[in-house]
C-alpha cells in the first residue's frame, strides 16, 4: 500500500521525505499538510478510555451552563473490523419533547479526537440539531503518543489508503449504532448531513459519492442516507489535473468553506487556498455555495484559542452560515433565512468577513 507523510511545523525536522503517492484519488486529505496543521492544535487531547457499546460519560455542558442539549460520549466497537468507534453526542433538547431532530455527522481532521470542533457540536445542538462527531482511531490524537522519534513512522500508517476508507466505515457505523438505538427513534433520517474538517472533509466527500476506482470498479464508499455535505477546507486531489471525474458523483447539495489563507504546506504537496475552489468547481452538487473568509489559516474552524478577533469572527458566521444552509437544504424557515433568497443573500449580509460568496 503506497502512502505519503505529512508533516507540521514540531516535527519538520523528524520527518523524511515523502517518496511516492497512492492513486490518486485518496491521496486528497492525506497528502495535505492542512490535515497534519490542524491536528497539531489537538495534540494535547485527552485520551478516551474505550469500552464497548457503553456510555463513559453523560453531563450537561457546564462550561455553557445551558438546558437546551445534552453532550454524551460513548464509545462503540465495530466487531466487524474489530476496531473501537468513540464518538461525542451532543443531542438537543428538542429531541426529548418528541420532535424528530435532524443529524449531522462529523469527521475530525488527522490527528483530532471527538472532543474537537465543540464550538460546532454546541451550536447546532442548541440550533435543534443532533450532532455526532466521529473519532478515527486510526488517525486520532493518538499520534501524538509514545516516542517523538517513531511518530513519523504513526503518521505514515495514519495516511494509508486503508485508513482513509477506514475512516468512510467509521462514519457508517457510528450512524448505524445511533439509529438503531432509542435515540435513533427521534432521528428525522430524512434530514442526515455528512461534515468535516480537511481529512475529514475527505470523509464527509466519499459518504457523499466521491467515486473512486480500483481495477475499473468504483469503491462502494457512499452512503445514500447522506442528504447534504458541509466540506471544510477540503483537501485537493493530488496528481489529477481534473477532479470532475471523480467529484461530479457528488450530487447533494454541499456547502464549501474556505479562507483565503487556506494554504497546505507540506514539502513535495503544496496546495494554495485555489485548490480549495477548484474541488468547489468540479462537484456535481444540485446545490452548491461557497464561502470564502477573509484571512484565516487552514486551522481556523478548529477550537483555538488566542487566534485574535478575527478568527473568533470566522467560526461565529461559519456556525450561521451552516445552518442558514441547512433551512435551505431542507425547506424549512422563513424568506429571511431557510429559503433561497435567504441564502443568497447572507453574503451580502456579511461584507467584512468575506472575501467571495457564490450559490450555485
Amino acid at each position: 500500500m503506497r502512502r505519503i507523510l505529512p508533516t507540521c511545523d514540531r516535527v519538520m525536522a523528524h520527518a523524511p521525505s515523502p517518496r511516492s503517492i497512492y492513486p490518486a484519488t485518496l491521496a486528497v486529505a492525506v497528502a495535505s499538510a492542512a490535515l497534519l496543521l490542524g491536528a497539531c492544535a489537538n495534540a494535547n487531547a485527552t485520551a478516551d478510555t474505550p469500552a464497548e457499546a457503553v456510555i463513559t460519560a453523560e453531563r450537561r455542558d457546564e462550561q455553557r451552563q445551558v438546558d437546551s442539549f445534552q453532550t454524551l460520549d460513548l464509545d462503540w466497537r465495530d466487531s466487524a473490523r474489530n476496531r473501537l468507534v468513540p464518538v461525542r453526542l451532543y443531542w438537543p433538547e428538542t429531541a426529548a419533547r418528541g420532535v424528530p431532530v435532524p443529524l449531522i455527522v462529523f469527521s475530525h481532521g488527522i490527528g483530532g479526537s471527538r472532543a474537537g470542533y465543540s464550538h460546532l457540536g454546541r451550536y447546532w445542538a442548541e440550533q435543534g440539531y443532533a450532532s455526532l462527531h466521529v473519532q478515527h482511531v486510526g488517525s486520532d490524537n493518538q499520534l501524538w503518543r509514545g516516542n517523538l522519534f517513531t511518530l513519523s513512522g504513526r503518521l505514515q500508517q495514519a495516511t494509508q489508503e486503508s485508513e482513509a476508507i477506514a475512516r468512510v466505515a467509521d462514519l457508517r457505523f457510528a450512524l448505524d449504532q445511533l439509529l438503531a438505538s432509542e435515540r435513533g427513534t427521534r432521528i428525522d433520517t430524512a434530514r442526515i448531513v455528512a461534515a468535516g474538517h480537511s481529512y475529514g472533509a475527505m470523509t464527509a466527500m466519499l459518504a457523499a459519492g466521491a467515486r473512486v476506482e480500483r481495477a475499473g470498479k468504483p469503491l462502494a464508499l457512499r452512503d445514500a442516507r447522506i442528504r447534504a455535505a458541509i466540506l471544510m477546507s477540503a483537501p485537493p486531489f493530488y496528481g489529477e489535473a481534473d477532479f470532475g471525474p471523480i467529484l461530479r458523483e457528488v450530487g447533494i447539495p454541499t456547502l464549501h468553506l474556505t479562507t483565503t489563507e487556506d494554504v497546505i504546506r507540506v514539502p513535495g504537496y503544496h496546495s494554495p487556498a485555489a485548490d480549495r475552489l477548484r474541488v468547489f468547481e468540479a462537484t456535481g452538487s444540485s446545490l452548491k455555495v461557497l464561502a470564502v473568509f477573509e484571512g484565516g489559516s487552514h486551522s481556523v474552524f478548529m477550537d483555538r484559542r488566542g487566534t485574535g478577533p478575527a478568527a473568533l469572527q470566522i467560526r461565529a458566521a461559519t456556525r450561521e452560515l451552516s445552518t442558514t444552509f441547512l433551512r435551505r437544504v431542507f425547506d424549512v424557515g422563513d424568506k429571511g433565512t431557510g429559503s433561497e433568497a435567504g441564502l443568497a443573500g447572507w453574503g451580502a449580509a456579511h461584507p467584512g468577513a468575506l472575501a467571495s460568496y457564490r450559490v450555485q
